[in-house]
C-alpha cells in the first residue's frame, strides 16, 4: 500500500544556524517514508534561505521567501495552502521541537487520527527546563482557551506548535490566526474528528534568538477574542449577560412583591426571590443561551442543579467580595457590589460553560 506523503511545514525567520542540523534529523528521523520539507522564511537578513536552498539537493527541501509578509501563523497558513502532501506537520525551525518525534505523528495518522498533536501535558510530556513564571503562563493559556473555546477541552496541548493532521481537515477552512497558536485555529475552526497527543519533551534552542515577547501574549489574547467571536462563543457571552439581567428584574422585582406586599421578613423574600431568579435563568440559559450543548445523556434535573450550585458559588463569591473591599480595603460599598458583581458573573459563565452544559 503506497503511503500518503507527507509535507512539513516550517516557518522561519533568521534560523540560518540551526536549518542544517534540522533537516538532517528530520530526513533521519523519517527514512525512507515519504516526505517533503517546505521552508517558510521571512525574508531573514542571516541567509537562512540560501542555507536550505543550498541543501536541496542532499535534502527534499524548498523554501518560499516571503518579503511582503511577517509573521508565523501567517507563514504556516501559507504553508498549507503550497504543501502538496496528503498529510502535513507544522513544527519550528530552532529544533525545540525534536523531529525523533515525527515518526510517532504519522503513525497516529496512520492509525486514524485526523489531528496528531506533539503534547508537553500529556504523560511521557515535558516543557523541560522552562521557568516557573513562564509554566505558569503556559498553564493559564491552557486554562483560557478550555474554557472559552469548547472545543479545545479535550486536547490537553491545545496551545503546542508541534503537529500534524490530515490536509482535508483544514481544505474548506479558512484560517486568519494572530500570532503564534496556529493550532487552536485548527482546532475550532477544522473541526477534526479524532485527535490523538503524542508526548514530547519540549527542547531548548539551539541558536538564534527567542521570538517570545509581551506582544506574544497579546496576541493570544487577540487570537481568543477573534476564534470566540468566530465560532458564536463571544455571542454566546452576550447572551448570558442579557439574561442574567433579566434574572436580576425579576429577583429585585419578587423581593419586593414579597417584603412589601406579603409582609415576608426581608431575608426569606430575598431567598426566595433569589431561587425563583436562577430558575428563571436556568430555563432561558437552557433553551436559548446554551441550547446546542444539550448532551442526550444528560437530564434536565441534572443541569438545574449543576446550574443552582454554581449559582450559589457564585453568590458567595459576590457577598465575600463586597466585604471584603469594603470592610478591609475601604472602599465604597457600590464599587465593591459591582466588583463582586464582574467577578460572580465570570465565575457563573465558566463553570456553566464547562460543568452545566458541557
Amino acid at each position: 500500500m503506497t503511503k500518503p506523503h507527507l509535507t512539513i511545514v516550517i516557518p522561519s525567520y533568521k534560523e540560518a544556524a540551526n536549518i542544517p542540523s534540522l533537516l538532517e534529523k528530520i530526513h533521519s528521523a523519517l527514512g525512507d517514508y515519504p516526505y517533503d520539507v517546505l521552508v517558510i522564511d521571512d525574508n531573514s537578513p542571516d541567509g537562512t534561505a540560501e542555507v536550505a536552498r543550498g541543501l536541496a539537493e542532499k535534502y527534499p527541501v524548498s523554501v518560499v521567501v516571503r518579503k511582503d509578509k511577517r509573521g508565523l501563523a501567517s507563514a504556516v497558513v501559507d504553508g498549507f495552502k503550497l504543501a502538496g502532501g496528503d498529510i502535513v506537520a507544522v513544527m519550528d525551525a530552532d529544533l525545540q521541537h525534536p523531529p525523533e518525534v515525527l515518526p510517532r505523528l504519522v503513525r497516529a495518522i496512520e492509525g486514524g487520527a485526523d489531528l496528531a498533536v506533539a503534547s508537553r501535558y500529556v504523560p511521557g510530556g515535558s516543557v523541560g527546563n522552562w521557568s516557573a513564571t513562564r509554566r505558569v503562563i503556559s498553564r493559564g493559556a491552557v486554562l483560557m482557551s478550555h474554557v472559552l473555546l469548547p472545543s479545545t477541552r479535550g486536547i490537553k496541548d491545545p496551545m503546542s506548535g508541534y503537529f500534524m493532521l490530515r490536509k482535508d481537515v483544514i481544505s474548506e477552512v479558512a484560517l486568519s490566526p494572530v500570532g503564534y497558536k496556529i493550532l487552536l485555529e485548527v482546532i475550532c475552526l477544522g473541526c477534526p474528528r479524532t485527535t490523538v497527543e503524542v508526548p514530547f519533551i519540549f527542547e531548548n534552542r539551539r541558536a538564534g534568538v527567542t521570538k517570545l515577547s509581551m506582544i506574544t501574549q497579546t496576541d493570544y489574547l487577540r487570537h481568543l477574542l477573534s476564534l470566540m467571536r468566530r465560532t458564536g462563543e463571544l455571542n454566546r457571552i452576550v447572551k448570558f449577560v442579557a439574561v442574567g439581567g433579566s434574572g436580576t428584574l425579576v429577583n429585585l422585582g419578587l423581593l419586593a412583591i414579597l417584603k412589601e406586599w406579603a409582609g415576608l421578613y426581608y431575608l426569606v423574600a430575598g431567598a426566595i426571590a433569589f431561587e425563583v431568579s436562577v430558575v428563571w435563568n436556568f430555563l432561558l440559559n437552557d433553551r436559548f443561551t446554551f441550547g446546542d450543548r444539550k448532551r442526550p445523556e444528560g437530564t434536565f434535573l441534572g443541569r438545574l442543579l449543576r446550574f443552582n450550585v454554581t449559582s450559589l458559588g457564585g453568590f458567595i463569591i459576590y457577598i465575600g467580595i463586597l466585604a471584603l473591599l469594603t470592610q478591609v480595603f475601604g472602599l465604597f460599598y457600590i464599587i465593591s457590589a459591582a466588583i463582586g458583581i464582574v467577578v460572580g458573573f465570570g465565575w457563573n459563565f465558566m463553570v456553566n460553560s464547562a460543568w452545566t452544559w458541557r
